[in-house]
């Protein structure tokens, strides 16, 4: 065995598997049985792939190695991927409490990429070539805690593409796709198919990377490293050029914007720094590397469009077009050198100096881009009055769009959103009149605190009757059981009752609305509407906890803390400053005896997060 295999080869996977399981100690994955139950099978899986390839090693007499080969294009990456999580994070803490499953997800692709490898042939190249694979997945699509079985399967996909979806390019085998980007395609179809995005970070993802203030300048100086080593310039100078003509000629025609509240979207905007910019599945002639990065850019335009036509997650645009492309890459580098033949007069710099011309233009682009407002400064599409202007005046897809936004925003907690949501809904305005669902965007702006949210709800039930929503929650809609559970509850729109407002929450749980499960754990610490329960209450606290709640996990802590529990106590607490750091500051006396309420984070949460 060589010297420099001074661990045994099938050992090294065993270390890598029991890492992993490790990381289902954790406590805050040992307390989600399912989380928890996503490394205990992929842990599985591994001991399974090591005893069978041991069998088969020993049967064939192989003898396997590894050996140490660090590549620039892998570690200059994994140098760019950490600089991104790293301030994107500051600015969305669930990315820094994401960090240990992140680098699960790296130990794993280790062992697994080790296996696949010593399946086929003998030598194993140790490098960081399988970090960027996790990285750059990650940065598009996370599965939420109950799911993230499928986490390590997407990334197990990407593996398994590498490994055998090969062709022949210019005398030696390599793979067709980018790795991480064709798990992504797969995934991305199969949650557009099943209708399951709800089950994935995603739009909280594409959401929440705009947050940084700089962050299209962090990309791009991140973008001009990766450009000067790999001279893949002109991909992302195309796929930018091409979207930016696109956006001015919409703009042009419906006097409205294509990506709503920015021209280029910062994730669109990540993805022509990342995902098409591989050279080993990119073209590597001048006209193919300009041909595709076009594509890419028309084809991102286009994808938005049509998602957003059938009312399907946007974000998944950037998502759809790589492995197509992919598959062309050698039909562009021919058509590539067709079109050079015809263009024999342009000025004969070697590979690097038109590498640094292109750079030249690239950058003039983005600094006019900047300067100008089209990227890096609050667009107007941001804001909803844009839309209902637009609406009013009868613009192209304005009605929809604008009713679109205000949802999204609803959705994160803007109570004039869901107000302005509801009044078009009862209204009838900018989509057709639904009194139930009025009811609900009412119900929202009034639990987040908007006073005439709720005088707009009582009216409705009264007018309409407490069937409006009674109806969609017998149906299983949490949300509705929810609200006219709090009705019952307070005795506004229909007459006082306790006990059916408790089995109102006790539906709105059971139909996955955690904040109905907060509310019920409200009824039995409280005895309203139910004989007090200290225990149910902790058990439908630490449910709606687990599903992020914030109140919640604020409310099971002080629980825990008046039973004397201060370790499970601390924990709730740090939990909900990893869900809301602005729920942290309202209640941060309660984190800290002794301090008082502020909207800076409380030193408990900076020290505390989990």
């Amino acid at each position: 065995m060589p010297a420099s295999n001074r661990i045994p080869p099938l050992r090294l996977p065993l270390l890598f598997t029991i890492a992993l399981c490790g990381f289902s100690f954790i406590p805050w994955v040992r307390e989600n049985l399912r989380l928890a139950a996503s490394f205990w099978a992929a842990v599985a899986g591994l001991l399974v792939y090591i005893f069978v390839l041991h069998r088969k090693v020993a049967r064939s007499g192989r003898v396997l190695r590894y050996e140490y080969v660090p590549r620039r294009v892998h570690y200059v990456q994994l140098t760019m991927h950490s600089l991104i999580y790293i301030y994107w994070g500051w600015y969305w803490r669930e990315v820094y409490h994401y960090i240990p499953l992140l680098i699960a997800q790296v130990v794993f692709v280790y062992a697994f990429d080790m296996l696949v490898c010593w399946s086929r042939r003998d030598k194993w190249l140790l490098g960081f070539g399988p970090i960027p694979i996790v990285f750059s997945a990650n940065l598009f699509l996370w599965f939420k805690d109950d799911w993230f079985f499928l986490q390590f399967a997407l990334i197990a996909t990407g593996v398994l593409c590498k490994e055998f979806i090969t062709w022949n390019r210019e005398g030696r085998r390599t793979h067709i796709f980018n790795p991480s980007a064709v798990a992504l395609f797969i995934f991305s179809a199969g949650l557009l198919i099943t209708q399951s995005t709800h089950i994935t970070w995603g739009e909280e993802i594409a959401v929440t990377q705009s947050r940084p203030p700089h962050i299209y300048l962090e990309i791009f100086l991140l973008g001009l490293v990766v450009q000067a080593l790999f001279s893949v310039t002109l991909v992302t100078l195309s796929s930018a050029a091409v979207l930016v003509a696109l956006n001015l000629a919409y703009t042009g025609w419906t006097g409205v914007y294509h990506f709503v509240d920015s021209n280029i979207p910062i994730a669109v905007f990540l993805g022509l720094h990342l995902l098409v910019t591989d050279p080993a599945t990119s073209p590597r002639k001048t006209f193919g590397k300009i041909l595709f990065g076009s594509l890419y850019g028309a084809g991102v335009f286009g994808m938005y469009a049509v998602l957003g036509r059938f009312g399907l997650p946007t974000f998944y645009d950037k998502l759809l077009c790589v492995p197509p492309l992919n598959l062309l890459v050698q039909a562009l580098d021919r058509a590539s050198e067709v079109l050079a033949a015809h263009w024999r007069r342009l000025p004969a710099w070697n590979p690097r100096q038109a590498n640094f011309a292109y750079m030249s233009v690239w950058i003039l682009l983005f600094s006019v881009l900047m300067m100008t407002g089209f990227v890096g400064r609050r667009h107007p599409g941001a804001n909803p009055e844009f839309w209902r202007m637009a609406c009013e005046q009868n613009r192209r897809y304005a009605c929809e769009t604008w009713m679109h936004t205000i949802h999204l925003l609803c959705q994160y907690n803007s109570a004039n959103a869901c107000f302005s949501e509801g009044l078009a809904l009862y209204e009838g305005r900018a989509a057709p009149r639904n009194p139930a669902e009025a009811a609900r965007g009412f119900g929202r702006a009034c639990d987040l605190g908007m006073v005439y949210g709720c005088v707009r709800l009582v009216k409705l039930v009264e007018a309409e009757g407490p069937d409006i929503l009674g109806r969609i929650c017998s149906h299983g809609d949490g949300e509705s059981c929810y609200i006219l559970g709090s009705l019952y509850h307070a005795g506004q729109g229909v007459a006082k009752d306790d006990r059916h407002a408790v089995a109102l929450f006790r539906q709105s749980c059971s139909s996955g609305w955690w904040r109905g499960c907060g509310r019920l754990a409200e009824s039995y610490r409280s005895g309203q509407g139910t004989a007090p329960d200290p225990r149910q209450a902790i058990e439908y606290f630490e449910k709606a906890c687990r599903a992020g709640h914030a109140a919640s996990c604020f409310n099971v802590a002080v629980m825990y803390r008046r039973q004397k529990e201060e370790t499970l106590a601390r924990a709730r607490f740090a939990q909900a400053c990893s869900f809301s750091m602005q729920y942290a500051a309202a209640n941060a006396a309660y984190f800290e005896p002794g301090s008082s309420p502020s909207k800076a984070q409380p030193a408990f949460c900076s020290s505390s997060n989990p």
